[in-house]
């Protein structure tokens, strides 16, 4: 315990040091009389970052709800800590590493320099011609950090019940810095190399939902099966998921539209097809369920239309309307048929987060290069999908290999995974000493 209680000193030093580094590194807030700034730009997207960040609260609720009562306030904690750990790495040196000048030949960038935006140094009022240019770079940068929060979220209900607090929070300063953070750069810097191979991402279907998708799948892996696995595991609070599906769907207008980087019509465009892609896999989940002889249940909806907004973020802004109704039902039944595939096996996803997440990202990815327009397949235009293709070879290994060595890592510094009481007892418990139910049993306190 008295380990245990140095190992959070050292950690709460680091960050009063970061905090007194950050008072002296000159940063200054210019750019306020910026002639390119368009206000309604600015208001949109100041709109738009507010609501992705509820999205973090909204997973809380949608995973929350999901597992055993036991654990129920642990599960949605670790979706809260990512808003302070992810924001704090971002303005450290996140951004920078996702955005920073790109380090790799013409056309080949792998990462930024770490040193270009190191503690939000430049990042100002001011526009910048390649990433924000109507609206401030400071504003891109925070836009930009509600994705990078969310992305390690997501990864969290795969290993639901059974992680330590800790290790978690180690893992997820990892993942952002050395899998986030290039794969970020890789897709969305202009000398990105997937972006320059023509690969079309619009809101994050590959930097967000395939690789918390296939970071996911390697922490199942990782921290093998719960001690109950195979036991019938019933929801805590559907309601909770429900209303977290709900704040899901509303964060995702800004989560897509936004994307679009200003108050135009791609923005319109993309919140049409957000809605209608979610709308429509909702409902072919719920139905497949029926054809099934399952009755219509409300975390098949919720788990429905979630697969819609995550199959349909990378193709937003790219298809029309049509196509968006047809990629949400694609992915429905994929992952509806997935999930049910992982059901059989012995891969303990505790939230289906690889069948949802993983594999509504992969559809909606291929899709984007079948349906976008002029260079989709449907066009008949084959080079963006065939990248696409070699795209999804490129970002699977990485994210699910580089996942696998965080895992690792992490559990040489702290064991990643509970003791076997600890997980009996529930980890609102064992690592919070909290209770949904508010009840404090001493013999239950380690």
């Amino acid at each position: 315990m008295k380990n245990a209680n140095l190992s959070w000193l050292f950690i709460l030093l680091l960050l009063i040091v970061v905090s007194i580094v950050g008072v002296f590194v000159p940063s200054g807030f210019g750019g306020l009389d910026d002639p390119n700034i368009v206000t309604g730009d600015v208001a949109w997207m100041l709109t738009a970052t507010a609501l992705v960040l509820l999205m973090t609260p909204g997973l809380a609720f949608f995973y929350g709800g999901m597992v055993n009562p036991k654990n129920i306030l642990s599960t949605m904690l670790q979706s809260y800590i990512a808003m302070g750990v992810v924001s704090v790495v971002w303005v450290l040196v996140g951004f920078s590493l996702a955005f920073g000048d790109s380090i790799g030949p013409e056309g080949y960038g792998l990462f930024g320099n770490p040193a270009t935006f190191f503690l939000f140094h430049n990042v100002s009022g001011a526009t910048d011609p390649d990433l924000s240019p109507t609206f401030p770079l400071a504003l891109f940068a925070m836009f930009q950090l509600k994705f990078a929060i969310i992305t390690p979220a997501l990864i969290t209900g795969s290993f639901a019940g059974r992680v330590r607090f800790r290790a978690y929070m180690l893992f997820m300063v990892l993942f952002t810095i050395f899998i986030y953070a290039p794969l970020c750069h890789w897709t969305w810097h202009p000398n990105g190399f997937l972006r320059n191979w023509g690969v079309l991402d619009f809101a994050g279907g590959t930097v967000v939902h395939m690789s918390a998708g296939f970071a996911a799948l390697a922490g199942a892996i990782f921290l093998g099966k719960r001690k109950d696995f195979g036991k019938e595991m019933k929801p805590a609070n559907i309601p909770f998921v429900l209303l977290g599906a709900g704040m899901l769907w509303f964060g995702w207008f800004g989560f897509n539209a936004g994307s679009a980087l200003g108050a135009n019509s791609t923005a319109a465009l993309a919140l049409m097809n957000t809605n209608t892609a979610s709308a429509a896999a909702m409902l072919a989940y719920l139905f497949y369920d029926m054809a099934k002889g399952k009755k219509p249940s409300g975390m098949g909806a919720a788990i429905g239309l979630v697969v819609g907004l995550v199959a349909i973020t990378p193709a937003a802004g790219f298809v029309n309307v049509g196509s968006s109704m047809f990629i949400g039902v694609v992915a429905a039944l994929v992952s509806n048929y997935a999930i049910e595939l992982r059901s059989k096996t012995r891969l303990d996803d505790t939230l289906d987060v690889f069948p949802a997440h993983g594999m509504g990202g992969i559809v909606g990815m291929l899709l984007t290069a079948v349906f976008a327009e002029d260079v989709g397949l449907i066009h008949g235009e084959s080079t963006t999908f065939l990248y696409h293709l070699l795209a999804l070879v490129i970002v699977g290994i990485f994210t699910f290999g580089g996942a696998m060595l965080m895992y690792k890592v992490t559990n040489m510094i702290v064991s990643l995974r509970v003791s076997a009481q600890a997980e009996k007892v529930g980890l609102d418990i064992s690592q919070h000493n909290e209770s949904y139910d508010f009840e404090y049993k001493s013999d239950n306190k380690l």
